[in-house]
């Protein structure tokens, strides 16, 4: 069992997260993770941020929308698994 708080574990997914290519991702995958981290280091997301002339952006919110009712550490634990399925992959 791992012993590391949420908050470690969390910041090392990040960390893992910023060393990986996005070209290696799929699009889905990389809004799903977008959303996750925005949820889980930003709370709900706020419906003032939406740029609809903005397509990518519109896609982004959409996936932040879509996990508005994750809690913030719920957003964090499934980040974390995301992040070490896509780690044991390579």
């Amino acid at each position: 069992m791992d012993n590391r708080t949420l908050e470690e574990r969390f910041d090392e997914a990040v960390d893992l997260a910023n060393a990986m290519s996005q070209n290696d991702l799929p699009q889905d995958v990389q809004l799903r993770l977008y959303a996750l981290y925005k949820q889980a280091t930003f709370g709900r997301a706020n419906h003032r941020f939406v740029f609809p002339q903005d397509l990518r952006n519109a896609f982004k919110m959409n996936a932040w929308f879509q996990i508005n009712h994750l809690s913030q550490d719920e957003a964090k634990e499934q980040y974390i698994a995301a992040i070490l399925s896509l780690t044991q992959k390579k």
